[in-house]
């Protein structure tokens, strides 16, 4: 399953562990990615979008229409 978002396109980027003995091992830093229903040119899609895209309104989330005020 690949770790990146839909709409920029942003991905896993690689740095280090580093220990109080200042040893260094590889590791991954993960986009914080949510899967999201949006809505696509009248659509609902199932999208993993990273939620700085969310924060900026680059994609619009689907409304859903299923509970009714009594």
């Amino acid at each position: 399953m690949a770790q990146v978002c839909e709409v920029c396109g942003k991905g896993p980027k690689v740095g280090n562990n580093v220990s109080h003995a200042n040893n260094r091992t590889k590791r991954r830093f993960m986009p914080n990615l949510q899967k999201i229903r949006v809505d696509v040119n009248g659509t609902h899609k199932r999208m993993k979008v990273c939620t700085s895209c969310i924060k900026q309104g680059r994609v619009k989330k689907a409304v859903s229409h299923t509970h009714k005020m009594g």
